[in-house]
Formats: structure tokens, sequence, C-alpha cells
């Protein structure tokens, strides 16, 4: 059983390690076209019509991804004063409480996630022309990492 839960530890270490590098390329790509947008705009006179719809979907997907991402690193924002004052016990059973609540909100996202991208699909975005599944694939991707997130946390909190 250890080493099934160290391999699955090492796979989410390297899951994570890869969003991190995806997630640093669409910021820069975010950036590179938001400035672009801008100077094209109040320079040059014309902008481009794809760069703003770009930056936006990118934004979707680095919420989402950015949000599993900081969730596996203890970076997500939380009020920790009830954990304060209770033992090492009563902190185990809150974590444990906090994540079985949050794996549910995770598979609601995910599952219901996935309906919204698969009605979505015939949808095309006016200025790239690319389907509107591609956006709302964010949802159920970003569900699935935070499952395995916080499911990594649980392991390495209990074994």
């Amino acid at each position: 059983m250890r080493m099934l839960f160290n391999t699955y530890v090492g796979a989410v270490d390297f899951i994570n390690r890869m969003v991190g590098y995806v997630l640093a390329l669409m910021l820069s790509l975010m950036s590179i076209f938001i400035c672009w947008q801008v100077f094209a705009r109040k320079v040059i006179g014309s902008s481009l019509s794809w760069s703003e719809e770009v930056s936006r979907f990118l934004m979707v997907w680095v919420v989402l991804l950015g949000a599993a991402y900081a969730l596996k690193r203890g970076e997500l924002i939380a009020v920790e004063i009830l954990p304060e004052y209770l033992s090492d016990k009563g902190k185990k059973i809150i974590f444990l409480i906090v994540s079985l609540i949050s794996l549910v909100f995770y598979v609601v996202l995910m599952f219901f996630g996935w309906q919204i991208t698969q009605s979505v699909a015939v949808q095309i975005a006016p200025g790239t022309g690319i389907s509107m599944f591609w956006v709302y694939l964010s949802l159920p991707v970003g569900g699935a990492l935070l499952i395995l997130n916080t499911l990594y946390l649980m392991i390495k909190k209990f074994t």
C-alpha cells in the first residue's frame, strides 16, 4: 500500500510541475497579448481582433489550474482560527472534514463542468473562431486537478 501511495504522490508531483510550466506559459502569453493590444490600440490605432478574447480564455484556464496548483502548495487563502485552538487530533479531524467537503465540491465542478463543456461545444468564439469547448474544458480539468491535489494532501497528512 505504501508503494501505491508513493507512486501516486510522485505522479501528482510530476503533474503539478507540468501544470506550473503551463501556467507560466499561459501567464506570459496573456501578458504579451494584453500589452500588444494596448500598444496596438493606443499607438498604431488598430488592435488585433483576437488578442483580447484569447487573453480572457487564458485567464479562465489560469484561474482554475492556478487554484489546483496553489492548493497543493498550501497557498490558497484559508481561515485558520479554529485549528489554532485544537489539539493535533482535532486539527486532523477538521482537515479531514474540510477535505471531504471540498472533494464533494470538486466532483460537482468536474461533473457539471463536463456537461456544460459538451453543451457549448457547438458554439464558436467570434474573435478566434475556436469552439467554446476548449474554454469550458477548464472546468472539468481544474476540478480533476483539485481532486488529485486534495487526495495528495490527505495522503501526506495521514500516512
